[in-house]
Order: structure tokens, then C-alpha cells, then sequence
């Protein structure tokens, strides 16, 4: 009856330690199963005529390509799964501009996004600007 309840106890330990080990190794493993909402908006002014052109893909696929008027969006949902996509390569073009740029990355992603698990972008003229709640912008990178 002992050696029953020691063997719980050392297996207990054991998966407990295995998952702080693997957290602190891997802190993907502790975002598995959660999903985030992404989403690439066309935040020009007056470019009725020349829309942003979006095409992201992941190490598992192509997402496609839009092509975006002033104010149209392209989003996605991503969940975290062990063999699952982790980052997400947008590549934009608009009149002779053209960049490539992590729209997601699970590790630098999950903690910016923040409770709301939104991934929000908004691509100007100037560059292109991070948010979480769509309310506050901030510049990550510019085009060039």
C-alpha cells in the first residue's frame, strides 16, 4: 500500500517537472492549444485605384492572396499545436513597394498579442504598425 502511494507521488514529481522543464525550454509548449486572431488591414488613404496585394503563407502552406482596398482586411486564425504553424510570412506590394514581414510568430507573438489574443496590423504608407486591441497603433517597421 506504500510503495502504491510513493510510486503516485514519483510519478506526480515526475510529470510535474517534465512540464516546467518543457516550458522553460520550449515556452511554446505552454501556449499549445491556444488559438490567436490575425489580421492584416489596408490602412491607406485615397489608393482607390491601387490596392495593397497580400499574399502569407506558413511552413505548413500557402494562406493565399488578396488584394486589398483602402480599409478591406485579410485575417486568419492560428491555434498552437505541437506540430502545428508557428510563424506566418506576409510579402506586400503596393504601386513600387513591396516587403516581406512575420505577420506571427508564437514566440514573440504571444505575449504582445495579450488577453485578447488579437494580432492586429495596419499597413500605411509609412510603415507598418503592431496592435492588440486596434484602438492603439504602434510603428513597428517601415517599408524600406
Amino acid at each position: 500500500m506504500r510503495t502504491a502511494a510513493i510510486r503516485i507521488i514519483l510519478l506526480f514529481l515526475f510529470i510535474s517537472l517534465t512540464i516546467v522543464f518543457t516550458s522553460m525550454v520550449q515556452p511554446q509548449a505552454m501556449l499549445l492549444g491556444m488559438e490567436f486572431d490575425v489580421r492584416v488591414i489596408n490602412g491607406f488613404r485615397d489608393n482607390s485605384s491601387l490596392p495593397l496585394v497580400i499574399w502569407c503563407s506558413t511552413e505548413r502552406g500557402d494562406l493565399g492572396g488578396r488584394a486589398l482596398q483602402e480599409g478591406d482586411d485579410f485575417g486568419w486564425t492560428v491555434r498552437i499545436e505541437l506540430w502545428g504553424a508557428r510563424e506566418y510570412l506576409c510579402t506586400t506590394k503596393w504601386d513600387s513597394r513591396r516587403k516581406s514581414f512575420d505577420a506571427f510568430r508564437a514566440p514573440r507573438d504571444s505575449r504582445r498579442c495579450g488577453l485578447t489574443r488579437k494580432c492586429s496590423w495596419l499597413v500605411r504608407d509609412d510603415g507598418f504598425y503592431f496592435s492588440s486591441d486596434e484602438v492603439n497603433w504602434i510603428k513597428d517597421f517601415s517599408w524600406f
